[in-house]
């Protein structure tokens, strides 16, 4: 007996169907042709003749189990006309409706239903080895027990196979709905990561560039306002400045709320990128900088990241170290590039330090592959180098 059936016209053809066929074959339809082969015409050809009939439509309703003309339970109907048929003919017809058992329920599609034609079936072969003794004879025959035990014994195993079959697909069922569950919340969880990435990347940005920029024309017209009456170049100069830092401003705005293109960076090498950086910064604290850098080859991420990094840290510098020199040095090794920015400033206790710039700078570092080291020490300057691997650009 098979799995759970399925409509008629969605029959399949498992290979547990394809064994059934053939131990219906070889154990109940061969061991018949072969007895009645000595057998007299009157018994022989009939039950060849009826044999044929019910291999081929078995044969038919199997291999086009789609084919609306060729309905399974029709043919379980010529099946069980045709036991007890061969139950008359043959004198009994036991063997044959027990290895058929599983017919009944492959092609039915409700335990009922399959209880039910299994038991026509079993009524045909008794009715038939009934009408063989004649009505006069014994009718308990071997023939008719082994009938009226294998029926029951399929009965039994059916239900068994279905009510396994039911849990079976009960448990696929529960298993689906979990793994659908479990899909939704993966995909929920995935959004809320996303959206948690994308408030972290918008954060780093406005730290990075319109949170320093602010800064610093705040001290740019504390500077001016200053200066006013003492020093009009020098304020006019830094009111420029500040001009210029809140244009800069307004361009990293337009690149954060997607009217730009983006990265708000101007094209150009990594050296030119810089250098603009540090001459600005020198023009506005008046801080002596000394510098390498030459011209290294690297693509438009680790430009924007390394002056990020150079931003962040001359804003620190700016506002914490109180240094009277800073030396920044671009480096190109052979798979990486090297960023080195060093103060003669204070200092300070880097295990104490867990402001968001140093672990925004890290973080932006790490997506690309690089690492940042913060090397500082209270009264002793601080040293922070950071590298990016290159792939070979360098």
């Amino acid at each position: 007996m098979d799995q759970r059936p399925q409509p008629d016209d969605e029959l399949p053809v498992p290979s547990l169907h394809r064994w059934n066929a053939v131990l219906w074959v070889l154990l109940g339809v061969v061991p018949p042709a072969i007895a009645v082969a000595d057998a007299p015409g009157t018994t022989r050809y009939p039950t060849l003749a009826l044999l044929a009939v019910l291999a081929l439509c078995y044969g038919a309703v199997g291999l086009f189990p789609g084919n609306p003309v060729l309905r399974p339970l029709p043919y379980l109907y010529v099946l069980v006309v045709g036991l007890g048929a061969m139950s008359y003919l043959l004198d009994g017809g036991a063997a044959l409706f027990v290895v058929t058992l599983p017919h009944f329920w492959i092609y039915t599609t409700s335990t009922r239903a399959a209880i039910a034609v299994s038991g026509l079936a079993c009524a045909g072969v008794v009715a038939g080895n009934v009408v063989r003794q004649g009505w006069d004879g014994e009718f308990f025959t071997g023939n008719v027990v082994f009938t009226l035990i294998g029926y029951a014994a399929g009965v039994l195993v059916g239900l068994g196979l279905r009510r396994v079959a039911e849990d079976g697909d009960a448990r696929a069922r529960r298993l689906s709905a979990e793994l659908e569950g479990a899909r939704l919340r993966l995909v929920e969880a995935h959004k809320r990561q996303g959206a948690a990435d994308e408030r972290e990347r918008l954060a780093r940005e406005i730290h990075d560039t319109l949170a320093q920029g602010f800064a610093s024309i705040v001290v740019l017209a504390e500077a001016a306002r200053s200066g006013l009456e003492t020093d009009p170049a020098r304020s006019a100069q830094q009111l420029l400045a500040i001009e210029n830092t809140a244009r800069e401003n307004l361009t990293e705005a337009r690149v954060l709320v997607g009217a730009a293109p983006q990265s708000g960076v101007a094209a150009g090498s990594v050296a030119d990128t810089l250098r603009r950086t540090l001459d600005r910064f020198t023009e506005d604290t008046g801080i002596g900088l000394a510098s390498e850098l030459p011209d290294v080859a690297c693509d438009q991420q680790t430009r924007i990241a390394l002056l990020r990094c150079t931003q962040e840290s001359l804003a620190n510098i700016r506002k914490h170290a109180a240094a009277s020199t800073v030396e920044v040095v671009l480096t190109a090794q052979p798979h990486a590039v090297e960023l080195e920015i060093t103060d003669d400033g204070r200092g300070f206790v880097t295990e104490d330090s867990h402001g968001f710039g140093l672990n925004g700078m890290r973080k932006r570092l790490a997506e690309l592959g690089g690492e940042l080291t913060v090397t500082s020490s209270v009264g002793d300057g601080t040293r922070v180098l950071a590298m990016i691997p290159t792939n070979g650009q360098v």
